[in-house]
């Protein structure tokens, strides 16, 4: 964006009052597209502090105990090699709700939206595939899918079969759902049930919430801990799959905000129902951590 649009549009912003709109919607408002208004924008920001208040400070982003516990290395080898079973399911049903999202779509736009990224988890890269850091040929984190080649490598999965195989797990001891706790297959379910629904708004409530858990640091925390383990027990685990996304969902809060902007002011969104979905998927979330939490405590005297 040149610089006098931005500031043209900050001028805007600071005329209304109207600070926190993302650049796309100041941008949609100067030009007096369909939908869009200063009243809108006014009360779209009234319903922003009501999600950072009764959604964004869900226990599961702004407290996760079991992840401050793995950050600090201190894990045994079979709590780590439970945390990637578990880890691997949930990747695996992953899949299947992002299909559905894809199926239920509303616009293309969307079901390209989704189909991006259900073909980049199957081993699509962004772009060209490019070196990777210290621990894994990474694809690139921004750009498309369009025009990029397909590589079994580069699916998701078999980052996390890499770690597993270094931890003496075979194939077929991970990512299949009869090797998942009670809470792990309840939160997988919640997310094929809400992330995954055929009700646009109510999936789109599920996404803004799982997009801005995991933007909230947790990826980072497991990278610290896997580091931390390797360091202390000699493994050479490779990162590859925490580290990539832990990159790419930096890039996703925003890209979010400007979704749920778009969908507030070119749609009837029903604030109550976002939020009260959005809690739901979040619910879901902790159920994981929770169950991951009451299993190390399990595993504790285990090696």
């Amino acid at each position: 964006m040149r610089n006098d649009t931005f500031e043209s549009l900050k001028s805007l912003a600071q005329q209304h009052h109207i600070e926190g709109l993302s650049l796309p919607s100041l941008a949609a408002l100067s030009e007096h597209q369909a939908g869009y208004s200063i009243d809108k924008a006014r009360q779209f920001l009234k319903f922003q502090q009501r999600i950072n208040k009764e959604l964004l400070q869900h226990r599961v982003i702004t407290d996760n105990p079991y992840t401050l516990w793995f950050e600090q290395g201190n894990q045994n080898l079979s709590q780590i090699k439970a945390f990637v079973i578990q880890f691997s399911v949930f990747s695996n049903q992953f899949l299947i709700a992002q299909l559905n999202k894809m199926i239920h779509a509303d616009t293309l736009e969307a079901m390209r939206a989704s189909k991006e990224i259900l073909a980049n988890e199957l081993g699509v890269s962004f772009k060209a595939m490019a070196q990777g850091t210290e621990d894994h040929d990474l694809g690139s984190t921004e750009g498309s899918i369009e025009g990029s080649t397909f590589h079994f490598s580069a699916g998701h999965f078999e980052w996390l079969y890499a770690i597993a195989k270094k931890l003496e797990l075979d194939f077929a001891d991970i990512g299949q759902p009869k090797h998942g706790t009670d809470a792990t297959l309840f939160f997988c379910n919640e997310l094929i049930r809400l992330y995954g629904g055929d009700n646009y708004q109510i999936s789109q409530a599920a996404s803004y919430a799982v997009e801005n858990w995991a933007a909230a640091g947790f990826w980072g925390q497991l990278i610290t801990g896997f580091r931390r383990f390797n360091e202390r027990n000699g493994f050479k685990l490779p990162l590859g799959f925490f580290i990539w996304h832990d990159k790419l969902e930096a890039q996703h809060a925003s890209h979010t905000q400007e979704e749920l902007e778009e969908l507030y002011f070119t749609q009837q969104l029903d604030e109550d129902q976002f939020i009260h979905y959005g809690c739901e998927m979040l619910d879901g979330v902790a159920a994981f951590w929770d169950g991951l939490d009451e299993q190390r405590r399990e595993l504790a005297t285990m090696h």
